[in-house]
Order: structure tokens, then sequence, then C-alpha cells
């Protein structure tokens, strides 16, 4: 089994030549004074070395050992406290924070990079602080400022760490069903009652303290999702000097036994009057967790990335080890008993799917988070506008496409190892266990796809995907010249056309049959991702051609063309089988009576 090795190299290929990140920063308002080029590469080196060396050597144990729950205590797996206190030292917990508030204040491009390491090295690990951070900003955009001076500074800091209480054992999706009360004091406190599941780090002993957001229903709130308000619900109250009070009234009452990320404790939270303070205006609960959504789904999207990338690199040291056989070509290692397996054809088919996948995700990922940069910096009320529109659109797909792509991805590093990879030791097992989750939660993927048709393109009519599409046309357009690129704009070309011919065809569809959104919605998130990869690809190839023509001989650079052409070539392809897909309609999903489906 390889040990994880932060793909750095990447990463900086991305953020320095394909989105020029430092011209980004140069420009947005309160990012040119906390980071530059520099700066971004030593937070990434020594980002590195937290991931390669403190955390990985964790994440097979932790996996095995589990996190461990007794008398409404939870005890990570071993090495993870020590390990968490490294890492806050180090001021990682408040890299995308308020500077107000003791937070560094980096950008999204910056920052998911960091956090596709920490999740790549140790997904289990990697989720105390993902949730803290979801926490960080929603406290920041909408508590008082009384409550963000009271606790910001320490969950910044990692002192204090942070849960998100949303699902309860009857509503998922449907968060307007909820139960948990909220009760007002009288002195701008409420007391919470009511029972959480599925919820992350909710209960350890890493942090002093864990501040829980949760959501719950006022006595006379209207039904349905737009009576709901966000509470602040600490573990420990915290007196007016800072320190901390008496232990409020909830417990974690048991933990999940799961398929995969164990290291980590999914808690059932049970609320019997624990004091909470409200985070925002009353019945506005949705609107201040939607505030986080952007950014989780895309580092959702971002674990499926890193454990991806763990995936691939064991694969491929497996594949350059294992001797199997001879190459149809003939014996390519002559002096060994066979030929090591990454010779065969469908050998390599398997590691450069990967390849391919987890690096246009990483491009896609990055991509993203430049729109999210300048919705939130911009002074700019065009461009914030903008900037809001693309986010909105392209979230739903980086968190299902990518969380999508990159199981596929592990599952076919478990393959390469043929039956080794189904055996716990070799780790490629955990990886499609760990990342499986990322499918399902901060919102299913299909419900990520009905996003995606009937929020983001079909309630505008198109018009948002309009921008995305104009974006890769005009890229197309200023490439078409260019011999060396042909290879691969005139499938992006094409590929664009038939989504938007796609687009067109399903909002027309509609029109006459309610059940067209819901049933194209997962082909149709497919083929835009495919397409949007391509574009990455397209983009990637780009500069590399450029390095190459300057005289770079690292190999990086050929090695990211090679690729590219792989993907063009056999998975760009698939959207074909997709798009018949979606335009042979609704009608068949609703042929067979709901009595028929049992006998």
């Amino acid at each position: 089994m390889a040990e994880y090795k932060a793909p750095l190299r990447d990463m900086q290929f991305l953020l320095k030549d394909v989105f020029e990140a430092d011209k980004l920063w140069a420009r947005l308002p309160g990012v040119a004074d906390v980071v530059d080029p520099d700066t971004a590469d030593a937070i990434l080196e020594e980002a590195a070395k937290i991931a390669n060396e403190v955390l990985a050597p964790l994440n097979r144990e932790a996996d095995e050992q589990g996190s461990k729950w007794e008398d409404g205590k939870v005890t990570p797996p071993e090495g993870f406290a020590e390990a968490y206190q490294t890492y806050i030292e180090g001021g990682w917990n408040g890299l995308g924070g308020n500077p107000e508030f003791g937070g560094m204040g980096m950008p999204k491009t910056l920052v998911g990079q960091f956090e596709e390491m920490i999740q790549g090295s140790c997904m289990s690990f990697g989720l105390a602080p993902m949730l803290t951070a979801g926490s960080c900003l929603s406290i920041n955009a909408h508590a008082s400022q009384e409550l963000k001076e009271k606790y910001l500074p320490n969950m910044y800091s990692g002192v204090w760490s942070g849960a998100m209480d949303l699902t309860e054992p009857h509503s998922g999706t449907d968060l307007g069903i909820i139960r948990t009360k909220a009760e007002p004091n009288g002195d701008g406190s409420f007391n919470i009652t009511g029972t959480k599941i599925f919820i992350t780090w909710g209960e350890h002993d890493m942090a002093e303290n864990i501040i829980h957001l949760v959501l719950a229903k006022l006595p006379d709130a209207p039904k349905g999702p737009k009576g709901i308000s966000l509470f602040l619900v600490p573990k420990f109250l915290v007196n007016d000097d800072g320190s901390l009070g008496e232990r409020n009234d909830f417990s974690c009452g048991s933990i999940e036994k799961k398929m995969g990320i164990k290291g980590s404790a999914t808690c059932v939270m049970n609320y019997d009057g624990a004091k909470g303070w409200l985070v925002g205006e009353e019945n506005q609960g949705l609107a201040c967790m939607f505030t986080m959504m952007n950014y989780e789904r895309l580092a959702v999207g971002i674990q499926g990335i890193g454990a991806a990338e763990a995936s691939y690199q064991s694969a491929v040291e497996y594949a350059r080890d294992r001797l199997q056989s001879r190459s149809p070509k003939g014996a390519q290692s002559p002096d060994k008993v066979a030929d090591p397996i990454i010779v065969h054809p469908d050998v390599r088919r398997m590691l450069l799917t990967m390849k391919a996948y987890t690096e246009a995700g990483r491009a896609f990922s990055t991509y993203t988070s430049t729109w999210l940069d300048r919705a939130k910096f911009t002074e700019d009320a065009d461009e914030k506008k903008l900037a809001d529109a693309m986010v909105a659109l392209l979230t739903p797909v980086a968190k299902a496409f990518l969380s999508d792509k990159a199981l596929e991805s592990a599952i076919a590093g478990q393959q390469v190892f043929g039956g080794h990879g189904f055996i716990r030791e070799w780790g490629q097992e955990q990886h499609v266990r760990d990342i499986r989750i990322t499918q399902i939660y901060e919102g299913a993927n299909g419900i990520q796809a009905l996003d995606l048709m009937g929020r983001k393109i079909a309630m505008n009519g198109g018009s948002i995907y309009k921008l995305f599409s104009d974006e890769m046309k005009a890229f197309a357009a200023e490439n078409e010249g260019d011999a060396a690129m042909a290879e691969f704009i005139e499938p992006l070309k094409t590929a664009i056309e038939n989504l938007d011919g796609l687009t067109a065809h399903v909002l027309e569809a509609a029109q006459s049959d309610v059940h067209e959104i819901g049933s194209a919605s997962v082909e149709y998130l497919h083929v835009f991702g495919l397409t949007a990869y391509a574009y990455m690809w397209a983009k990637m190839v780009k500069v590399s051609q450029a390095k190459i023509a300057e005289g770079d001989t690292s190999g990086f650079y050929d090695s990211k063309v090679s690729t590219a052409r792989f993907y063009f070539k056999r998975l760009l392809p698939t959207y074909e089988g997709l798009t018949s897909s979606v335009k042979n309609g609704a009608e068949v999903l609703f042929e067979l009576d709901e009595d028929k489906f049992v006998f």
C-alpha cells in the first residue's frame, strides 16, 4: 500500500498556470493583503507535511479501531487527539476564517487545496475541522456581534470545535417536518428539546467545547421549511468572561456503526431542554444554513477527490510492482517471471480513468472556488451577481459529479489490485467505503441533480446555465485556430452543443410532463459534468502545450496532454448514451404499477 503524498505539483499547476489565482487574489479586496504566490506555496508545503506525516499514518488504524462510545462519552481512535493538537497548534483550523475574530482570511481557491490534502490523507479526521469551518461560516454570516465575539475566536483556534445538527430520525431531505422545539426563556436564550441523528463529530474529547448549530422550531413557527430557526447550542455553557461553565442539557445517545469513515463519530444527539441562542432571524434557519452549504457541498466533492487520489497512488504503485503474465507485445521484463500488470491494456484503462477523473475533478473544484472567492470578496455589484449565479449553478455538480466519479475511480483502483483489493490490509476497500458517504451526506446526489435541473436551470429558463455555456464557447472560439488544440477543441464544441440541446429538450419536455425534470436530472448532471471536465482538460492542455513549446522536459506537461487525450477519446463520449437516456423520457418510469414492484 503506497504512502499518501499530497499532490502538490498538480495543485500548484492549477493555481499558478491554469487559473492564475495570484491575479485573482491581487484584485480582490481583503485577499491581496493576506496571500501571494510565495505565501500560498509555503502554506501548501507545510500542509502537505501535516497530511503526509501526521494524518496519513493514522488512516488505516483509525478505520480498524473506529470511535468508541460509552455512557455518552466518545473516544476517538488512537492518535487523533495528538494529531488534533498538532493541527490546531499550526493554526490550520482558522485558515479561511474571518481575521476580525482570529481567522487567517485565506481564499477558497487556496483553502480547497489544503482541504483535499487533509481529506485525502485521513477523511475521518478531516471531518472534524470541516464541520467546525462550516459552523463558523454560518455564525460569522448571521450571528449577533456578541455571539461572534464569544465563540468564533476559540473555534478558529480549534480550542472549541463545531457540529451541524440538521437531520432527525423521520426528517432527512425534508427538513420542513423536523420536530425539535425551541422554547424562549425570556432572557434571550431558548430551551432546545429533540433528537438529531447523523451528527458528525457531535461528541468527542479532542476539543474543550463543541458548539452545535441546531435547527429547531419556535412555538408559533409557520409549518414547513419557512418555520425553521437556527440555534447555537454549546456543549458547555460559556460564562461572560469566556470561561467554561456547566455542562449543557444534551448528550450523545449512541454512535452509528457505519460502512465507512469509521474513525469519525457519527452521533445521535438528545436535547433535553438545552440552552441555545438564536442565530440570525426567527424562522430563517434554512437561509442561515445555506450560507455554508455551497462551501460544505464543494468540500464534500473535494473529500471524494482526496480519497480517489490516495486510491490512485496505491493503484499505480501496485500496478508497477505486481507481476502477472506477459504483455501482448511480448516480454517487457524478460529478466522476471512475468511483466508488471501496468503493461496490460485493461489495467492501463483503469489507471487512466482514475487519473483523468481525479485531475479533472481537482481542476473543477478549483474553478468553482474561484467563483466562491469572487462572490465573497468582490465589491463590484455586477461581478457579485454573476459570481453568485455561477456558484449556484456549479455547486450541485461539484458535490455530486465529483463524488460519483471519485467512487468510480476508487472502485477501479480496487479492481487493479484484484483479490488483494478486497482484503483490508491493502487499504483499497477502505477508500471505496469512505468515498461512498460523499454521495449521500450534505444532500444526496439525486437531490443535487434535482436542484441543478429543477432550481438552477428550469426555474430561470436556463439563463444561469447560459452563462457557463457562453464561457465554454468563448474559450473554444479563442482556440479554434490553434492546430495543436484542434483534437480537444472540436469534441469540446460538440459536447457543448449537445448540452445546450439537451437543456432545451428537458425544459420543453417539462412543460407537458411534471416528471421530466426528476426523470432527467441524474443523467443530465452527468452530461453536464462530463462536458465541464472536458472544458477543464482543454484549459489544462492549452497551458501544458505552451510549457512544452517553451522547452519543458519534466514530463509533467506531456502527462497532462496524454491524459487529456484519453479523456476526450474514451470517457467524454459516454455523454452520448446518457443524452439518449434523458431523451427517452419519464413515461417508462411510471409504466410499472406500484404493486408490481414486489411479487
